[in-house]
C-alpha cells in the first residue's frame, strides 16, 4: 500500500536576475512508495531531488500536480503532513548555547508534545552526549542526532537528505544501521544521496532523476540487470554506479 502518492509534481524557479522566463526544476514527476520502504531518489547535481524532498515536506510550494502522504494533500493541508513526517535538518541549524536533551524538548514542544530525551537519545546511541552541545560533535553525531530530533513527533515518514554526505566511513556504516533499525520498526524513509554504495545498500528501490524528470525506477538489482553494461567489473553484472552514469552521462554538472 502506498504511503506516499505523487503525480505530474511540477516546480518553476525564476532564472537568474536580468534574464527573465523560468526554469523547470521539476518536471511532473510521479511515483508511489510503500509504507514501510526505504526509498532512494538519486541524481546528480541539479537534478531535482532535493526540491522534491521540500515540495513533500511542505517546505517549498506545489507549483502543479499532486502530492498526498497517508492520504493527507500536502498543498491543501501542510500543516496536517508536517505532524506525520520527520524531516532532518542539517547540523548547523541548531543553537549551541543549549545541550541536546534541552534541543529535543524544544523540538517536541513544537509538536505540542513530551517526551523522554534520553530514550530518543538512546534510538540513536548518543545518551552519553545528553548534556553536551551541538558544536562538541563529531560529524556523525551530529547526523545522528539531527535524526533524534526528526523523531520527536514519531513521524510515519522519515525525510534524509544526503544523510551522509562529509562522513567518515566508520560513522556512515553507524548511520545505515540507524536507519536500517527504524525501518525495521516499521518507520518509511525517503533518503537522497549522491552515495551509490548507499542507495544499492539501504534501498528497496531507487527512483533515478535528472534534468527534473524521473529517468528510471525499480529495485537495485532489476535497475543493474537492465541498464549496467555487460561485462563491468563485477563477475555478472555492474553496480548502481554502472546504472547511474549510462541513464545520465559521464558529463560533470555544476
Amino acid at each position: 500500500m502506498a504511503i506516499i502518492e505523487v503525480d505530474a509534481l511540477t516546480k518553476r524557479y525564476p532564472l537568474p536576475s536580468g534574464k527573465g522566463g523560468t526554469f523547470l526544476a521539476v518536471n511532473g514527476i510521479s511515483l508511489r512508495i510503500r509504507a514501510g520502504e526505504i526509498y532512494g531518489i538519486l541524481g546528480p547535481n541539479g537534478a531535482g531531488k532535493t526540491t522534491t524532498l521540500e515540495m513533500l515536506e511542505g517546505l517549498t510550494d506545489i507549483d502543479s500536480g499532486t502530492a498526498r502522504i497517508d492520504g493527507i494533500d500536502v498543498k491543501a493541508d501542510p500543516y496536517a503532513v508536517k505532524k506525520i513526517i520527520g524531516v532532518q535538518l542539517q547540523a548547523n541549524e541548531y543553537f549551541d548555547s543549549v545541550s541536546l536533551t534541552e534541543l529535543l524538548e524544544l523540538f517536541a514542544a513544537l509538536y505540542n508534545r513530551k517526551v523522554d530525551p534520553l530514550e530518543l537519545l538512546d534510538r540513536v546511541n548518543l545518551r552519553d552526549k545528553a548534556n553536551a552541545k551541538p558544536a562538541s560533535l563529531s560529524g556523525g553525531q551530529k547526523q545522528r542526532f539531527s535524526i533524534a530530533c526528526a523523531l520527536v513527533n514519531e513521524p510515519k515518514v522519515l525525510f534524509l537528505d544526503e544523510p551522509t554526505t562529509g562522513l567518515d566511513p566508520q560513522a556512515k556504516h553507524n548511520l545505515w544501521d540507524l536507519v536500517r533499525e527504524l525501518n525495521h520498526d516499521g518507520m518509511t524513509i525517503v533518503l537522497t544521496t549522491h552515495n551509490m554504495e548507499e542507495a544499492e545498500t539501504l534501498c528497496g528501490r531507487i527512483a533515478i532523476m535528472d534534468h527534473g524528470e524521473i529517468v528510471a525506477e525499480d529495485s537495485p538489482e532489476a535497475l543493474i540487470m537492465k541498464y549496467a553494461p555487460e561485462p563491468p567489473r563485477a563477475p555478472l553484472h555492474g553496480d548502481i554506479e554502472d546504472v547511474f552514469l549510462a541513464l545520465t552521462g559521464h558529463a560533470l554538472r555544476d
